[in-house]
């Protein structure tokens, strides 16, 4: 297996990037190799701080260009064709590697991989999906920022797709799927919410179990969680607060009080570097979206998720559940 890292898109690049990869390969045993794409110089310069570092299964692939994260996505990836992101997708496409990663613009990535990987049949908008953690263990939330505006039929979509990623990667079985809403009467929410809870229960292969309340999400009460990219990115980035919040409040009082808590560890469930990386899901290949400042552990553990991605099949049985949404009748937004 072949997995291609975008050497050149954190805010640390490429020494956050050559890390990770050299620290993931090191810890594993099987044939996994990585394919750092970027700058040949910079990145062997960085590479020649790890004498330990297995070149046999380390690769450069020269990329010239870099997309910045202010650049207007659609104007750069036609632009700077020879850029680590375009460089890194298009082989992807070509099948030269098996999976693609990246740090760098969120909004170049998911470009370049709706241009040149193109949607799965039966997908409209390929969503970002973001761990986060809860009472019972994990939840997929989906979307958190890819299309801020969408119809009904769409969150659909993100329901079935984040259904396959919960099963292949998480082993669960029939995965719950909630609706984030403001009540959890189905008669409560704007339009597209409304239309899409009726959409979700007529779906005879989802397990889907109605509108989920904001108070209910770190109870686990689902697997996955359904939400526009407006409110789902409004939503990962409170989460992502809390614990610095709570951290710090706790830190407060027991200082006062004297006592003495692993703060580390309680929180470090709540850690982005911990998860690696969120997928694209929903385009043609294994495309997995890392924070712009991610830790050399953030790009180790999303060469993990990509590797799982690609030996469970996960974009196979994608497009093996869209088909069959395909066969049936379009659905109809009012």
């Amino acid at each position: 297996m072949r997995i291609a890292l975008d050497a050149m898109g954190s805010d640390r690049a490429p020494a956050v990037e050559v890390e990770g990869a050299v620290g993931a390969l090191l810890d594993r045993s099987d044939d996994v190799r990585v394919v750092l794409v970027g700058d040949t110089e910079r990145i062997e310069a960085e590479l020649a701080r790890f004498p330990d570092a297995p070149r046999d299964r380390l690769e450069i692939a020269h990329a010239s260009e870099v997309i910045e994260m202010g650049e207007s996505p659609a104007t750069a990836i036609r632009r700077k064709r020879d850029s680590s992101i375009v460089v890194g997708v298009r082989m992807l496409q070509a099948g030269e590697v098996d999976a693609f990663i990246s740090a760098g613009s969120t909004g170049a990535v998911m470009a370049a991989s709706l241009v040149i990987l193109r949607a799965i049949p039966g997908v409209d908008r390929p969503p970002v999906g973001a761990r986060i953690p809860t009472a019972t263990g994990k939840c997929l939330a989906l979307d958190v920022g890819a299309n801020v505006d969408c119809k009904p039929h769409q969150l659909v979509q993100f329901a079935q797709l984040g259904s396959v990623y919960a099963a292949d990667m998480w082993g669960v079985q029939n995965p719950r799927v909630g609706l984030l809403n403001i009540g959890t009467e189905p008669e409560k929410g704007n339009e597209v919410v409304l239309e899409a809870h009726q959409m979700l229960a007529r779906l005879p292969n989802l397990n889907f179990i109605g509108n989920v309340e904001g108070r209910e999400i770190v109870s686990g009460k689902c697997d996955v969680l359904v939400a526009d990219g407006f409110v789902g990115n409004v939503m990962l980035k409170f989460y992502e607060s809390v614990a610095g919040l709570i951290t710090g409040m706790l830190r407060r009082e027991l200082t006062e009080t004297g006592a003495q808590l692993d703060l580390e560890r309680v929180f470090r469930s709540l850690d982005y570097a911990g998860i690696g990386g969120a997928p694209l899901l929903g385009v043609n290949g294994v495309v997995i979206i890392c924070h712009g400042g991610s830790p050399p552990l953030a790009i180790r553990n999303a060469i993990d998720v990509a590797a799982q991605s690609v030996q469970r099949e996960m974009v196979p049985h994608m497009k093996a559940l869209m088909a069959l949404t395909a066969d049936a009748p379009p659905p109809q937004d009012s």
